[in-house]
């Protein structure tokens, strides 16, 4: 079976595609990855990887992505089209050249373009999940700041959160349709649509992170989170991390704060007051005996060493932090990083999540001098997720179904 996955996000969104992928080209399936050219690197052998011209990194470190990104959850809306709108195109004709002739695609829920790709070509598709999307009453839309909203009210938040995305998206998706694929308007909700469809939904995170809602469909599959092996790291980071006691982490990934200067600056000194070492990604602060500046870092190498991972809440860090076993101090921006914050302080890996807008100095601090408190149940819940095997659980479905 000739399987595409569209990896169209950033590099949290992308290696799980391409665990996915190589779990399928182990069961013998010609396998293709839809990605940015600059995750070759991460596809490996057995698998086809697919370029895109569109580099999802590349625009949000331009200064109109940095802008967006920081421009918190109502200035994200407002610009998505001025971001994204021009580059979509291109993009979007690249993809269906890429799936012309699969067999199967995987396809993110967000652009709907396994939909798509099934109406142009009459293709199956599957969607994937990187966070229970799905309507539940057990808790709200991962997008949703509440914690609940009761029972009715978190069911109605996924209706809520679509109809905002289609009211985002749609006009563009139906102009995309009509240029690039020849395809005619849609005149609802795609969400809506796969699920009458029932169309079958793969949700990359474990069942110990998010116990499965009794009232999903059994459709929709919990499978455990999709992980890449680590890769090492570099001598001078190695050395560093090796010169010391553990030190910690502190990286928000692709987000970026209103002003990062002060961000580093409370970093550093929270760091100080703290007493700790700490690898720190992505902020401009100065590195010294105590502080470690790294551009980029191999979470599933670097993670399993540190004393504690302070990070943004996107998915894929928190899954890596957890697997990792070592406490996690979430400071979310917006979006599902509130969730995945509450997920951890309830899981009593990490203390309740400070958001990036009351973060200081003294606060931080607190929480890494409190984290000895959360060692344990954090190594067992790194035990739990590294005995589990959400690649083969999610092939094992694919090939059921």
């Amino acid at each position: 079976m000739k399987v595409a996955v569209l990896a169209l996000g950033s590099r949290g969104d992308t290696q799980p595609c391409v665990a996915l992928a190589q779990g399928l080209a182990a069961r013998g399936h010609e396998v293709l990855v839809v990605a940015a050219r600059r995750y070759a690197h991460l596809v490996g052998a057995g698998v086809l990887h697919v370029p895109l011209s569109v580099d999802p990194a590349a625009v949000a470190d331009s200064p109109a992505g940095r802008a967006w990104l920081a421009s918190g959850p109502l200035g994200f809306v407002r610009g998505f089209r001025a971001v994204v709108e021009p580059l979509a195109e291109r993009l979007v004709a690249e993809v269906d050249a890429a799936c012309a002739k699969a067999d199967l695609v995987l396809a993110p829920a967000l652009g709907a373009l396994g939909r798509h790709l099934h109406e142009r070509y009459g293709m199956p598709y599957r969607i994937l999940h990187f966070q229970p999307s799905h309507p539940t009453g057990v808790f709200p839309n991962p997008l949703v700041p509440a914690a609940t909203l009761g029972r009715l009210g978190n069911v109605a938040s996924y209706a809520a959160v679509e109809r905002l995305s289609w009211l985002v998206l749609g006009r563009m998706v139906n102009r995309l349709r009509a240029r690039v694929l020849g395809l005619g308007r849609m005149r609802g909700s795609p969400f809506a649509a796969d699920r009458r469809a029932r169309v079958p939904v793969l949700c990359g995170v474990s069942p110990h992170v998010v116990p499965r809602p009794e009232d999903w469909p059994e459709h929709v599959r919990l499978t455990g989170y999709w992980t890449l092996p680590g890769q090492g790291l570099d001598e001078e980071l190695a050395a560093f991390v090796e010169d010391g006691p553990p030190p910690v982490y502190v990286g928000f990934g692709s987000m970026i704060a209103a002003d990062p200067l002060l961000v580093a600056e409370r970093v550093e000194e929270a760091v100080r007051l703290a007493g700790v070492r700490a690898v720190v990604q992505g902020l401009p602060v100065n590195g010294s005996a105590r502080v470690f500046p790294v551009f980029e870092s191999e979470h599933a190498a670097l993670f399993p060493r540190m004393a504690a991972v302070v990070h943004h809440g996107g998915a894929g860090t928190t899954a890596a932090a957890l697997r990792a076993g070592v406490p996690g101090v979430v400071c979310p921006f917006f979006a599902d990083q509130p969730f995945w914050g509450r997920r951890v302080a309830a899981l009593g890996a990490g203390p309740p999540p400070l958001p990036i807008k009351r973060l200081t100095a003294g606060e931080l601090a607190a929480r890494l001098r409190a984290v000895p408190i959360y060692q344990e149940k954090s190594q067992y819940i790194g035990r739990l997720l590294r005995a589990e095997n959400g690649v083969k659980n999610a092939v094992d479905l694919i090939e059921e179904s």
